[in-house]
């Protein structure tokens, strides 16, 4: 089997427990494919690792790749799936870390934790009190993407108090919550926009200018779902020139370079790409990994094929 940098040791370990793995090189790879292509029968990845069209050509006997995430945008399914190459991710098992990450971010923004957190430890608070800050309870906020992490998050908004409406490419049938008909349209209808939706071609830049300028100059993005999603040129913009009021971000365009425009405002909460980085989630996700592996070493269906396979195992 192939792992495919980066990987946690815990995953790289357990794959290598159960069967012979080789780590794909950082160069040379003419090198490596002539000596192992033939012998690759599977890809173990996360969403940071890249599969491409050429390393999915360039193995003729690749039958699976088993990606350790939610999403699955790294992996080139136009050349994998007319292939017959399964794909496989770790939905459900991250959707409460996720969720939390959501609201985490959320709270630091509108009530200022982290900027609360420098006034303390800086020593301005003898000199006067901090500025007053913006509640969630009684807002509304706009959930763009109603999978089942966007479901998570619009659970835990309600126990906080908030209004929740939400945009999706279809309305989720029987949901109780009001539906908006775009991403613009949500966006002007909220206080705050949490951004769930997955990453890929049909969804790049879909929070651009003008969902921002829908938003408007109190409004806060939220964005846990794949840097790609949000024009960041166009959130930057619209940050220096007060056209919302803030962001809070676990992804960015370009990981894990951040540009200086963003961790040097302090209208910013920033985090690097944790939203499910807890010991049991990531635990949970290595387990779901070895047991899509499992399976279609046996020849037994796959327990979470990605959406465009599972009509057909």
């Amino acid at each position: 089997m192939l792992l495919v940098p980066p990987l946690s040791p815990a995953l790289a370990d357990a794959v290598a427990a159960s069967y012979r793995t080789v780590r794909w090189p950082e160069t040379d790879h003419e090198t490596f494919l002539a000596e192992h292509a033939a012998d690759i029968v599977a890809i173990v990845c996360t969403n940071s690792g890249a599969v491409p069209a050429r390393l999915i050509d360039a193995l003729p006997r690749l039958g699976i790749v088993a990606n350790h995430g939610v999403g699955y945008d790294n992996v080139d399914l136009d050349t994998a799936l007319p292939r017959g190459v399964l794909v496989t991710h770790t939905p459900d098992v991250l959707d409460d870390a996720v969720a939390e990450t959501a609201l985490a971010l959320l709270l630091a923004v509108r009530r200022q934790v982290v900027a609360a957190d420098r006034f303390v430890r800086e020593g301005r608070w003898p000199q006067g009190p901090f500025p007053l800050t913006d509640q969630v309870a009684g807002s509304t906020v706009g959930i763009l993407g109603m999978g089942r992490i966007g479901g998570a998050v619009a659970t835990r908004l309600e126990a906080f108090g908030a209004s929740v409406r939400y945009h999706n490419r279809r309305q989720v049938p029987g949901s109780r919550l009001p539906y908006a008909e775009s991403p613009a349209a949500l966006a002007a209808e909220v206080d705050s926009l949490i951004v769930v939706v997955p990453g890929g071609s049909s969804t790049e830049g879909l929070v651009d200018a003008e969902v921002l300028d829908a938003l408007g100059p109190d409004g806060v993005l939220i964005n846990i779902a794949r840097g790609s999603v949000v024009d960041q040129d166009a959130l930057i913009e619209a940050l220096e020139g007060g056209r919302i009021r803030g962001a809070g971000l676990d992804v960015f365009r370009d990981e894990p370079h951040v540009p200086t425009t963003l961790t040097e405002r302090e209208d910013v909460v920033l985090l690097p790409h944790v939203a499910s980085g807890t010991h049991a989630t990531r635990a949970a996700m290595e387990r779901l990994t070895l047991d899509n592996l499992h399976a279609w070493m046996r020849g037994e269906p796959l327990l979470t094929p990605i959406p465009e396979l599972r009509d057909r195992t």
